[in-house]
């Protein structure tokens, strides 16, 4: 299956959590979350039935790869190389995700969500200590520094992310960012304490250890 491109809230509401937290329209997508607190179709109404052990697993599992924007495939890879790291495997799990230049490029506040972030890197506007990288997967890694090109920084979506929204948001400790000259410092690797969306990681290394 591809990467998803559909309504956003639709998946928030699917999952009865605000995945898109710290996003542009997040304000937005409380207000429908509380006006609309079940699930979209046309059985929606009738409200979240007790969920199963393994469906609570699952849907984990989807509030982190919608979260991201990864693919199954993709995950899975994550999941393997957490297994093999040091330390518990759901908080390096999220560590490998957070470390994702598009994540990072997001966090810092160059973009305003997820998907634009993304779009910056793979159309090759963000520069990793003075070099374009145009891979979304790629791993930052502590000392890093993340610029963009210059005309870049005209783009008002661009302008607006790092002037205005990234304010709101705010900016994990891990990352120090330089406002006046379109820079962010990967000081550390990210913590677990500072992953935005709420997320029971034993869950999913339950789902992929069986």
């Amino acid at each position: 299956m591809g990467r998803y491109t559909g309504p956003k809230w639709r998946i928030a509401r699917r999952l009865g959590c605000n995945i898109y937290v710290g996003e542009e329209k997040s304000l937005k997508g409380k207000s429908i979350l509380d006006r609309r607190p079940y699930p979209p179709g046309q059985h929606g109404r009738e409200g979240r039935r007790k969920l199963s052990y393994y469906a609570r697993q699952l849907m984990e599992k989807q509030k982190v790869k919608f979260y991201y924007g990864v693919r199954e495939e993709q995950f899975i890879r994550y999941f393997d190389k957490a297994t093999r790291m040091k330390g518990r495997t759901g908080d390096n799990l999220l560590k490998l995700l957070e470390s994702r230049l598009d994540n990072v490029v997001y966090r810092a506040g160059f973009a305003t969500s997820h998907r634009h972030a993304r779009q910056l890197v793979v159309h090759g506007h963000v520069l990793v200590n003075g070099k374009k990288v145009d891979r979304p997967s790629y791993q930052v890694k502590p000392g890093d520094v993340i610029t963009i090109k210059d005309k870049t920084k005209e783009i008002p979506d661009v302008k607006k992310a790092w002037f205005e929204l990234s304010d709101k948001r705010g900016v994990p400790s891990w990352i120090e960012v330089d406002r006046e000259n379109f820079k962010a410092i990967v000081k550390a690797e990210p913590t677990r304490e500072e992953v935005e969306i709420p997320v029971e990681d034993h869950l999913i290394v339950e789902l992929y250890s069986k």
